[in-house]
């Protein structure tokens, strides 16, 4: 059995203590300590974000009334539960989620998965991420004379990335004990910058032609695939929970993640929806950002950014973190801090391309539009094996990669789980509306865009179908087989 060795323990008395050096190893029963309530903090800290202005202020500029935008933003939400139903799989097996993949993909199929999906989906969120700060960063710079439209972001960048890279070398335990503080304190800000919105909303607002009909249909169906992309993404939910006891009820992991990182990105997407209806045209062309500081005094301006920046530290913390075990469960030797600068080094590089070629509005837009046709369905296959298996993931099993071992399959391939996730995609795509690709499903309806229900139950629909018959093949060779093997003692 190949088993990578184990490490020191991650919670020391202080965070700061030493970075952590433990990367996928199994985490011992006697290392496991929390509570699942802990999650809360440390998905909303992420999610009090600028991100969330930009993109409910993109619901409006599609067309879309109020309510019709508040409708689509918490439909949208709903798919922060699949977030937390895969994180009760951490506990249960006591590794990251890019080592749980492989009774999903087989031993060789999730390296192939875990290369390709995961490394775009970090690098994507990263940039992002780090093209919002720099865009507020060089805001306030031309404040004090940096004016160059590349430098000013590009130092920023370089600046965040570097302390994003020291948060995620030094891991869990600072994310744990530090998140609550962060989120405290970007609630406060946000709340503060929200007060000063307010007061220019348009609460009478109604757009100069009102969309009806397909047209209307079409501009909720985008803004609910640009809004959905968000939760689908973080395929990095059990990392986070994996420190907690094995006995943390799952339902309790559920509500704490999926309410974590649901309550402020509804909260605050409203507000930008309502932001929108206050700032004309001319003000949007310059970038959100400009307008955003435009409306704030001049106290307030400073604390915003560095809000931003914060806020930015702590979600590709989070992701740089993740991401470094990403290498390793692939099976290429290197541990997990130089992994996590490589992760770094990767995103800044997409960031600095992303500030020298498009504005924040864009960018967000078009790669949340074209990041759900990954996401969607390798979260669904995901969310899907987990209710299956109903939380139950043993972490020996996992890492013994011979020949014949439970997760070896078809050669180290599972049909049902890469088949699933193919098909789901590549339907999806047909039904996606984009400014680089309209599929022709999507035309045909008049670019309504249903790419996330599709992936969403088109996935697991195949998943479950072939594995039945898988389990159908399989009893008929061995009528004792189990197509779900699992040790005594392993249920979350």
């Amino acid at each position: 059995m190949s088993q990578p060795p184990m490490t020191d323990a991650v919670s020391p008395p202080g965070p700061l203590a030493h970075p952590e050096t433990r990367g996928i190893e199994l985490i011992d029963a006697s290392e496991r300590r929390g509570r699942a309530r802990d999650l809360f903090p440390v998905w909303a800290a992420p999610n009090v974000s600028v991100l969330s202005f930009t993109i409910g202020a993109s619901l409006v500029l599609l067309g879309l009334e109020l309510w019709q935008a508040f409708l689509v933003i918490i439909a949208s939400s709903l798919p922060w539960i699949l977030t937390g139903i895969i994180a009760i799989s951490g506990p249960a097996a006591g590794t990251s989620g890019s080592v749980i993949t492989r009774a999903i993909y087989g031993i060789r199929g999730n390296r192939v998965v875990v290369a390709f999906f995961g490394w775009f989906i970090s690098a994507v969120f990263l940039a992002l991420n780090w093209l919002a700060s720099s865009f507020m960063g060089a805001e306030l710079l031309a404040q004090v004379g940096v004016t160059d439209p590349v430098i000013g972001p590009v130092l920023v960048t370089l600046a965040v990335a570097a302390i994003t890279v020291v948060v995620a070398v030094y891991g869990h335990g600072l994310i744990l004990r530090c998140y609550p503080a962060v989120a405290l304190v970007l609630l406060v800000i946000f709340l503060l910058v929200t007060a000063f919105i307010l007061p220019h909303v348009d609460w009478s607002y109604a757009p100069a032609e009102p969309l009806q009909g397909v047209p209307l249909w079409s501009a909720m169906s985008i803004g609910f695939a640009i809004l959905a992309s968000t939760p689908l993404s973080y395929s990095n939910s059990p990392d986070l929970a994996r420190y907690l006891p094995r006995s943390t009820k799952p339902p309790h992991i559920i509500a704490a993640t999926s309410l974590g990182g649901a309550l402020p990105s509804i909260f605050f997407t409203a507000v930008g929806a309502l932001l929108a209806t206050g700032i004309d045209a001319a003000a949007m062309d310059l970038g959100i950002e400009s307008a955003l500081l435009g409306l704030l005094p001049a106290w307030l301006g400073p604390l915003f950014v560095a809000g931003v920046i914060i806020n930015t530290i702590s979600l590709n913390g989070m992701t740089t973190y993740t991401a470094s075990m990403a290498f390793q469960s692939i099976g290429v030797p290197i541990r997990r801090i130089p992994s996590a600068v490589v992760v770094g080094a990767i995103g800044t590089a997409l960031t600095i391309y992303l500030v020298m070629s498009t504005s924040l509005l864009e960018a967000v837009n078009l790669m949340l539009q074209l990041l759900v046709l990954i996401s969607g369905p390798t979260m669904a296959v995901f969310a899907t094996d987990v209710i299956l298996r109903r939380g139950r993931y043993d972490g020996d099993d996992l890492f013994d990669e011979r020949p014949g071992s439970p997760f070896w399959y078809s050669g180290g391939w599972h049909v049902p789980g890469l088949l699933a996730v193919l098909l789901g995609a590549g339907l999806a795509a047909l039904f996606l509306t984009s400014g680089v690709w309209t599929g022709p499903l999507a035309a045909a309806l008049g670019s309504i865009d249903l790419s996330v229900p599709v992936s969403l139950i088109v996935t697991p629909a195949v998943y479950i179908a072939l594995q039945r018959l898988s389990v159908k093949r399989r009893s008929t060779k061995n009528p004792a087989a189990n197509p779900y093997p699992v040790k005594e003692g392993s249920a979350a």
